[in-house]
């Protein structure tokens, strides 16, 4: 589920300035989609003893292009920066687990793969979707440019290049005589800066009579269930279907096919093809979402415009309902530390006035302090010891798994809150 890549060239700063020029067709940026002030990068966990020092607070603006309705925000870190080092590992999550596995075994027997097949997939994490091809002796290669998760997928037996995907690299590939039949990226594609390289280089790499799948979460579902907490540094781009099928027909490349997914509170996962030499027609349900995002206005700017109201009212009922169970006496934990839940307490104002602490099943994490906040990481057995009465669910989009897994607050009348899309309680 690793979320990232870039395509970069020679060394760079590790703070930019902000991109003012849609990174897709180069038109002036200049209507805001959600401003959410200045936050530390989301995965930027602090070790304790650097709790007294500093951090760098970047510009979290999202804008919305008036040419090509691609949603971003500015390169404000080079993907160096963020991911050459990664605080992400996708294995410890159970239900994305299970949503890789279905999806090997669907896509392996859709397009007929085996042993003579190469399956590449892009920001491929610690190994985990890879290792469900390698069990069936299919042959797969990783491109995952943290050095750190990349380590992990090797140690796994799972051949992975520790680098940064673009044309560059795709070339070289080529050279050596490996052309992707299936190419693969699992919330990958928001996290690219150079967008048009890195699209280009899946056009490169992509075999004859290929396919390339990517998952990555649906705009319409962002706004309409007010996601503005999966606007983060790492995520550059957000893209509706009707903008993503722009960016690969630039690249000579064809979407002619799309499911919609729950995972990631609401994702897409797009089918494409060689725009020329390959026959497979567009199906009914690209169409059909096509024309859906069109009768929706999302290629009329008007459409974006009340989103940031939403944002607003969002972060003042947060506020009202933690508020109102402090001045109660209530005790507050949060479960789990991913980057949308720093963008959500950042934005937000909450660190460990509200939160005694937050848990996450990473050892990666645990033992550090949430940028920006300074809330405290703790493993999960942390809640059986200290018995909160409420528990903020961070990573809603796992609301169902978690609240699974932490049942037993029950036993001492604690509740689970979700603040997306709109507070509640459990």
């Amino acid at each position: 589920m690793d979320e990232r890549q870039g395509a970069v060239a020679g060394p760079r700063p590790q703070i930019l300035s902000a991109a003012h020029a849609c990174r897709f067709c180069g038109a002036s940026l200049t209507r805001t989609f959600a401003d959410l002030g200045l936050t530390p990068p989301s995965n930027s966990f602090v070790r304790p003893d650097a709790a007294d020092l500093g951090e760098a607070f970047l510009p979290l603006h999202a804008f919305v292009c008036g040419g090509c309705f691609l949603v971003q925000i500015g390169e404000y870190r080079s993907p160096q920066a963020i991911f050459e080092d990664y605080a992400y590992f996708s294995s410890f999550s159970d239900s994305w687990l299970a949503h890789a596995k279905r999806y090997s075994e669907a896509i392996t027997e859709r397009l007929r793969l085996g042993p003579k097949s190469l399956v590449v997939e892009l920001a491929s994490n610690d190994g985990y979707l890879l290792r469900n091809f390698k069990e069936r002796g299919i042959p797969c290669l990783g491109v995952e440019p943290a050095k750190n998760v990349a380590k992990t997928a090797v140690e796994k037996g799972i051949p992975t290049i520790s680098e940064f995907f673009g044309t560059v690299l795709a070339r070289r590939l080529v050279s050596e005589g490996r052309r992707a039949d299936l190419l693969l990226g699992n919330n990958v594609l928001a996290h690219v800066p150079a967008l048009n390289d890195f699209v280009a280089g899946m056009k490169i790499l992509l075999a004859p009579g290929g396919t390339i799948t990517m998952e990555f979460p649906h705009l319409q579902r962002l706004i309409e269930q007010n996601q503005f907490d999966t606007i983060y540094h790492e995520h550059f781009s957000y893209f509706s279907f009707v903008a993503v099928e722009r960016v690969f027909a630039k690249a000579g490349l064809a979407v002619f096919d799309v499911e919609e997914l729950p995972t990631h509170g609401g994702s897409l996962r797009i089918y494409a093809r060689h725009a020329e030499g390959d026959p497979r027609p567009v199906t009914q349900a690209a169409s059909a979402l096509a024309a859906r995002e069109r009768a929706l206005g999302y290629e009329k700017l008007e459409t974006y415009d009340a989103f940031a109201e939403g944002v607003r009212r969002t972060k003042r009922d947060l506020l009202t309902l933690l508020i109102g169970l402090k001045r109660d006496g209530k005790r507050l934990a949060g479960y789990g530390a991913p980057a949308k839940g720093n963008t959500l307490l950042n934005y937000c104002g909450i660190g460990p006035d509200f939160l005694d602490y937050t848990v996450d099943r990473s050892p990666h994490k645990q033992g550090t302090l949430l940028p920006g906040t300074r809330i405290p990481v703790r493993a999960p057995e942390a809640l059986k010891e200290t018995r909160p009465d409420f528990v903020l669910i961070l990573p809603w989009n796992l609301k169902d798994e978690i609240v699974s897994q932490t049942s037993f607050i029950r036993e001492w009348g604690g509740k689970h809150i979700v603040p997306i899309p709109a507070p509640a309680v459990l």
